[in-house]
């Protein structure tokens, strides 16, 4: 029986990028969109505060856009600071180049395995399905929901009693399988 795993997340993740006002890097995003019109073109920012000092800085979004060239749907949720779509940008690669930004997912996210109970089986198939593109290291993942350490996950990949067809070293933020003899 194939088990199904998700990551999901809890909240948004932290911004990292160096503060103008003080000397931290982490900011918050807290779903707060400013846009601006300039006649037909518009520029949209979403707004993000030092965790340190509480200054506030503006991730670009759009810029110089042609009002028409936007979905109305879009700017209605712009204009209704909608934090699903916060989150949504957050994950846009393109964003987060132009903005020179890290995420930071630390106790961001929770892993939601379905219970316990396929631990007493001689073998588990394991499907890991990502809510967001949340970097995680699978190893810790498995560990967590086995209640292993992450040295005896290490000695089990080791071992070849725990495969997969993906690279379970390092960081992933897609969906992967595996199998688990323990």
């Amino acid at each position: 029986m194939l088990h199904e795993w998700v990551v999901m997340p809890t909240c948004l993740p932290t911004v990292v990028r160096r503060c103008h006002a003080c000397a931290s890097d982490r900011f918050r995003a807290n779903g707060k969109f400013r846009v601006n019109a300039h006649h037909k073109l518009l520029d949209v920012w979403l707004l993000v505060l030092c965790t340190a000092c509480g200054d506030t800085a503006k991730l670009t979004v759009l810029e110089r856009v042609n009002v028409r060239s936007v979905r109305p749907e879009l700017l209605d949720r712009m204009h209704e600071n909608d934090p699903g779509l916060a989150a949504e940008l957050l994950q846009d690669p393109v964003l987060r180049r132009r903005n020179r930004i890290a995420l930071d997912w630390t106790n961001a996210w929770r892993l939601d395995t379905g219970g316990s109970d396929h631990l007493d089986r001689a073998v588990i198939d394991v499907s890991v399905r990502f809510a967001a593109r949340i970097p995680v290291r699978p190893v810790r993942l498995i560990a967590e929901a086995c209640g292993l350490s992450r040295a005896e996950v290490e000695r089990l990949i080791g071992e070849g009693n725990l495969v997969s067809a993906v690279r379970l070293s390092g960081k992933l933020s897609g969906d992967f399988s595996f199998t688990l003899k323990p």
